[in-house]
């Protein structure tokens, strides 16, 4: 995993840690555009078209007053949702959304629940009773009550797994290295020197006697990397990298067709930056592109200019190579169609949410297992698509505008408003 405004991706550009593998059965098969596989130069990355947009009427919020400034769901203020009855939840979604809540359901029982609304305990009825089986609507119903956090209006982009081409060694045509963990970046957590910054961290290196930001991505795209990085492979286009940095995770296309998978392992420390927004604000984006489709054409179209505004964004993302399906946030393997990706200082991690959208594919019940760098705030989600071309034309022209509720145990709400405390034991 957050705006990864007039909103679509290309101008949010979720980025999304840690993802993906291949979109999971059982959830309902999102509307798609129909088309033929874009040409273009071997290596270069040509995105799917945007997928055709269907329409859906969002269901009204409950009435609220958002909280300004609040920094957790708990602080942002709480209402009753609507009856889990009404929600148009089908059955198909229900038994797709119980697959990846009881794969979460062990970081849910011992994660400590930022969002300051969940103990681990809550959850372990709704856990025992998934485990058990049977129709998966009723489930929800029976376990679950609809909480709306602030006034509950939501945003939602999408992400997915790209593909781009790369060669394990240097090659003509792929000379662009993707980079494993630097030996010197180092991890701090301030939480050790002061109970204050409990669960703050930062990222940097040691310089002399002083601990400094790490380098930017100019530094590093400019050599500062030589010598203290390994290079996992060579990608053949910087663009696709980029892009592929902000996804999280993703397959390299081998130049003998072979498949390596790599994913998420860390980043820079440095601030995120979209830059969609940028380009919209400099007026460089033409109607129509305001998509992930028109930022890589863009940037195709204008290589040194576009350069140097992949740069503005100083964030930089180093990978590791997998052996099996990429994993979320929570460490568990995301599915397409069922994943979002949340703040989880605003939802818990492993928690049901339902989303009721202004465009039909988005409009579901989906689980939190996830979390991006740019994916901050209530209500504020990237949806998760799954893996090739399809899923790529839904996820880059995702931007949805609706209602949120999370599904949180039944008594939950209660509890809360009685005062009592959501702490949760640390996770082990």
């Amino acid at each position: 995993m957050r705006a990864l405004v007039a909103a679509a991706l290309a101008l949010t550009l979720a980025a999304c840690g840690g993802r993906v593998v291949p979109p999971s059965v059982g959830a309902p098969p999102p509307q798609r555009a129909s088309y033929q596989p874009p040409r273009a130069a071997p290596g270069r990355l040509v995105p799917a078209p945007v997928a055709r947009v269907v329409p859906a009427m969002p269901l009204a919020p409950m009435p609220a007053v958002a909280v300004v400034g609040a920094t957790t769901a708990a602080a942002a203020g709480l209402v009753p949702g609507m009856a889990i009855t009404s929600l148009p939840i089908t059955e198909a979604q229900a038994t797709a959304a119980r697959a990846s809540f009881l794969l979460s359901c062990p970081g849910l029982l011992r994660r400590a629940d930022q969002s300051g609304l969940t103990r681990g305990e809550d959850w372990r009825p709704s856990c025992e009773a998934a485990r058990a089986g049977g129709a998966a609507l009723p489930f929800f119903q029976r376990h679950f009550e609809p909480v709306q956090v602030g006034d509950g209006k939501a945003f939602a982009t999408g992400y997915y797994v790209p593909e781009i081409a790369a060669s394990r060694d240097r090659r003509s045509g792929y000379d662009v290295p993707i980079y494993a963990r630097p030996s010197d970046l180092v991890d701090v957590d301030l939480g050790q020197f002061s109970a204050e910054l409990k669960g703050r961290k930062i990222r940097g290196r040691v310089e002399g006697s002083n601990f400094v930001p790490y380098h930017d991505r100019t530094a590093i795209e400019q050599g500062a990397l030589t010598g203290k990085a390994r290079v996992l492979a060579w990608a053949a286009d910087p663009v696709a990298l980029f892009f592929l940095q902000i996804q999280g995770s993703g397959n390299l296309r081998l130049p003998d067709g072979g498949i390596m998978r790599i994913g998420y392992d860390t980043q820079n420390g440095r601030d995120y930056t979209g830059i969609g927004k940028l380009m919209r604000d400099r007026g460089l984006l033409a109607p129509g592109q305001a998509s992930m489709q028109g930022l890589v054409k863009y940037l195709h179209d204008n290589p040194t200019e576009g350069a140097a505004i992949m740069r503005e964004n100083r964030s930089y993302v180093f990978f590791r190579e997998l052996s099996g399906g990429a994993l979320g946030a929570m460490g568990y393997e995301v599915a397409g169609g069922v994943t979002v990706a949340a703040d989880p200082k605003f939802t818990p991690l492993g928690a049901p949410v339902f989303l009721s959208m202004d465009r039909q594919d988005a409009s579901s019940l989906w689980v939190a297992q996830d979390t991006g760098g740019a994916i901050k705030g209530a209500n504020r989600f990237d949806t998760f698509w799954g893996a090739g071309a399809p899923a790529e034309a839904i996820a880059g022209g995702m931007s949805a505008r609706g209602t949120a509720w999370l599904l949180l145990p039944v008594g939950t709400l209660a509890r809360l408003q009685s005062g009592a405390s959501a702490g949760a034991a640390p996770t082990p």
